[in-house]
């Protein structure tokens, strides 16, 4: 098995191969060969130095070390990595996040239409449905309040409501796919949350800003992590009080 862990954190430092090579004077052959298998993990001084340039735990990048007497515990923040804004979060970051998704998918927005317009979001769906992926989408009701509301404090009145019809039509080809599903909501949405997996990107809004120019911050799952309960409970809580939408 491919180490995801491990390209996801270079992505998530902003770094390249050819970096880690650079910094650790180490061949680029010997870097991808840690990234293509789980089980090729480099000597201990050697992780020790990964796991510093990447800013994780040892046992993040690989968990069969935790029954190491001699590697450090997992206790790092959940905070992998923040994003100045929304624009600024790599392509590969979002690619590599939605790509590796293998249970679980989880996306609360107004309209999100950028996951299918710029990432190519929906074949990736049909292949990873047929081998067991979950997705929930949470899309906002153009009718509502506060997408209305919204819309206004962006100064594009009428332009975010046109966004949320777009996401649902976008959506409507992968509505009938089993392990899909699709509602709408009416909720004021303080963060945008999207959900890969064990990782996570939280997009904070600020008032009269549009969701591109606000922060991001990529969380990670780990053993005794609040934040990621935090949020998770919160699009939870989005979820059940939101309408299917029976495309």
């Amino acid at each position: 098995m491919p180490n995801d862990r491990l390209r996801s954190a270079i992505l998530s430092a902003g770094l390249k191969v050819e970096d880690v090579c650079a910094r650790l004077g180490v061949d680029p052959k010997t870097v991808e060969r840690w990234i293509a298998s789980e089980a090729r993990k480099p000597h201990r001084r050697t992780r020790r130095q990964v796991a510093e340039l990447l800013d994780v735990d040892e046992v993040y990048l690989w968990p069969d070390l935790a029954e190491d007497v001699k590697t450090p515990p997992n206790t790092r923040s959940e905070v992998a990595h923040v994003f100045p804004t929304r624009s600024s979060v790599p392509y590969d970051t979002w690619t590599e996040l939605i790509n590796g998704v293998t249970s679980h998918m989880d996306v609360l927005v107004y309209s999100g239409a950028f996951l299918i317009e710029q990432y190519n979001l929906l074949p990736i769906v049909r292949q990873k449905t047929q081998q067991g992926a979950k997705y929930r989408f949470l899309i906002g009701d153009h009718t509502s309040a506060a997408v209305i509301q919204r819309g206004t404090e962006e100064g594009t009145p009428g332009g975010l409501e046109g966004r949320t019809q777009l996401m649902l039509r976008y959506l409507e080809c992968i509505s009938s796919l089993p392990g899909v599903e699709i509602r709408s909501h009416g909720t004021i949405l303080y963060n945008s949350i999207y959900r890969f997996d064990d990782h996570m990107l939280v997009n904070g809004h600020a008032y009269g800003s549009v969701a591109g120019q606000n922060p991001v911050m990529h969380l990670r799952r780990v053993g005794g992590g609040i934040m990621w309960d935090h949020y998770v409970t919160s699009f939870e809580r989005v979820w059940h009080g939101a309408t299917p939408e029976l495309i």
